[in-house]
């Protein structure tokens, strides 16, 4: 056996060759705007169906090298990779960053209230959806998640009594209506250009998470309640850096004993199986992908052809955007559950259908990342300058808003995170298989459902990201 230390990794790199060229053609001209309207999309300059039958083709083809070129070792190799980097000083550093995040807070409550009633000169629009929401969410699965130490309603929880009743037993049930009903009010309400509505959506979902940590306890409500917080948790088992909140096994000694923070590779923590433990987390999982989803499609000349008609004719914008998100919703998670049914025949498993839909689900974080990146980057790049503007001068709005321009080469960016995302799910949702079952054939025949629902979330997303964006027709 030639054991030269090359010969190992040759046909894996020869295929990630291929694939990079598959990506190059199957990335023209495009661009994503975000909901500040700082940032306009543009259709892509080859038709629309060759483009994402190309995106498609592009991870279909992924799937088919990924089984031609890895066996077990190659994934334990792989997943097993693993550096360290000395951790910060929790005992002087973390309460700084609590209280800096409770003083963000407030400086949110206070400037929403008292500051410039325009949008883009408001430091707490700002704040929440360029420096938060777009800039400080990327990094949960671009760097590691931290939103267990700064966020501050967990807190100002710990600094309330609790009853610490029991929580029935809904699983994430309510992580999932609470995610939807966010993207909601973000959808159906002005909140990018009313700096007091926003501020009194901040209080009202203030006022409803304390009340449920001082009734249920801290731990409980935000491990199992906050649809927040959840969201950020998951997102950090995308990242390379894994904390408390996101490591196991092997990177959780190394932070207990030797105190320094594993680095993997990206979405190496999306394999491990107690991630999605129910039905319940699975719905999570799935309305996460389907709201990053939801935000980009109501900003579609599509859904403005669909939408106008029906509220001109009467129909509530207020009655209809939540029927679409919910039967949105519906659909994706009934798209998944029956891949999962049909992976159990293509798998030749005794597996229930369910318990393959919660080891399978893990990856589709990956594309929700790849998505909100895709929607979100172009956004917070051409905010930034705004935001550090009118950091500096809170009570007065910049005479101009200096709004970056992006070089032309940044509209590809988005359709490669859509692809990227996309392709990292279907490595974890390998390694994942090959860990399930014990045979190569049977282990590769179990995620035919699967990547043919991950083609499906690719077209869908190529497609909203590459059509032109406006504003709902009701605002």
């Amino acid at each position: 056996m030639d054991r030269r230390p090359g010969r190992r990794f040759r046909r894996p790199l020869a295929a990630v060759g291929t694939l990079l060229g598959i990506l190059v053609i199957a990335i023209p001209v495009a661009a994503h705007g975000g909901s500040l309207g700082a940032e306009a999309r543009e259709t892509v300059t080859v038709p629309t169906w060759l483009f994402l039958l190309t995106g498609g083709a592009a991870v279909g083809a992924s799937f088919l090298l990924a089984s031609f070129v890895t066996d077990r070792r190659l994934i334990d190799a792989i997943h097993g990779w693993r550096r360290t980097i000395p951790a910060p000083r929790s005992g002087a550093l973390e309460p700084l960053v609590r209280v800096a995040g409770v003083l963000g807070l407030a400086g949110i409550v206070g400037i929403g209230y008292l500051g410039p009633s325009q949008g883009l000169g408001n430091l707490a629009v700002l704040a929440v959806w360029v420096g938060w929401w777009a800039g400080y969410t990327a990094t949960a699965y671009l760097i590691g998640e931290s939103w267990q130490v700064l966020n501050p309603w967990r807190t100002i929880a710990g600094w309330l009594p609790s009853f610490g009743r029991n929580l029935p037993a809904v699983g994430a049930w309510p992580s999932v209506v609470g995610l939807l009903a966010l993207v909601w009010v973000e959808v159906v309400s002005p909140l990018a250009d009313a700096p007091a509505l926003l501020t009194t959506v901040v209080l009202g979902y203030t006022a409803v998470t304390l009340s449920g940590a001082v009734v249920f306890g801290s731990e409980a409500w935000f491990e199992r309640v906050d649809p927040v917080s959840r969201v950020f948790r998951y997102y950090g088992h995308v990242a390379p850096v894994a904390n408390t909140a996101t490591a196991t096994g092997t990177d959780r000694r190394v932070l207990d004993d030797d105190r320094r923070l594993p680095v993997r590779l990206p979405g190496v923590g999306l394999t491990r199986s107690d991630l999605v433990t129910d039905a319940s987390e699975v719905a999570f999982v799935v309305a996460l992908l389907w709201a990053t989803t939801y935000d980009g499609f109501v900003a579609t000349p599509a859904w403005r052809q669909v939408a106008r008609p029906l509220i001109e004719a009467g129909v509530p914008a207020h009655l209809l955007y939540p029927l679409v998100l919910v039967a949105g919703f519906v659909l994706f998670l009934a798209i998944y559950r029956l891949a999962s049914r049909y992976a159990r025949r293509t798998g030749e498993t005794y597996l229930a259908a369910a318990v393959l839909a919660r080891r399978f689900a893990p990856p589709l974080l990956a594309i929700a990342a790849g998505y909100h990146l895709a929607h979100y980057l172009g956004y917070f790049l051409s905010l930034a300058p705004v935001l550090l503007t009118v950091l500096g001068s809170p009570f007065s709005p910049p005479a101009t808003v200096p709004v970056l321009s992006l070089p032309g080469w940044f509209t590809a960016v988005p359709v490669a995170s859509v692809l990227v995302g996309h392709l990292l799910a279907i490595w974890i949702a390998h390694a994942t298989a090959f860990e399930l079952f014990p045979g190569r054939l049977q282990a590769i025949r179990s995620q035919y459902p699967f990547i043919a629902v991950m083609v499906l979330y690719t077209m869908t997303s190529l497609w909203i990201v590459t059509q032109p964006s406006i504003q709902p027709p009701f605002l």
